[in-house]
């Protein structure tokens, strides 16, 4: 029956719902790095010898795959005012007033 104007022809895919390709092609990565993890520190190792910050990034961006980013987040005390008001630094025996006032010393820690 061909398409006709004003009927939509059916449900379609269900809101939210991937596509049989997208899931089979995150089933065939997710295999090939399962198949490759006794081989993936030796990688990391080789990469990191001449460059330890590729090596690095490398590593961030395969255990992405695994642990979801965290969306950044303020903090702040009940009805939104600053919870580090009132905290005072010390640094080499001088005091910085900013961003507060407070008794937090760093040379204590």
């Amino acid at each position: 029956m061909p398409f006709e104007k004003g009927h939509p022809g059916g449900p379609g895919r269900p809101k939210g719902a991937s596509n049989r390709i997208t899931e089979e092609l995150r089933e065939a990565w997710a295999q090939l790095l399962e198949n490759n993890i006794p081989y993936y520190e030796e990688w990391i190792m080789r990469v990191a010898e001449t460059d330890p910050q590729k090596a690095m990034d490398l590593m961030i961006k395969v255990s992405e795959r695994f642990i979801p980013t965290l969306a950044r987040q303020e903090i702040t005390g009940k009805g939104g005012e600053d919870l580090f008001k009132n905290v005072k630094f010390k640094f080499n025996g001088t005091e910085e007033e900013e961003p507060g006032s407070g008794d937090f010393n760093i040379d204590e820690l």
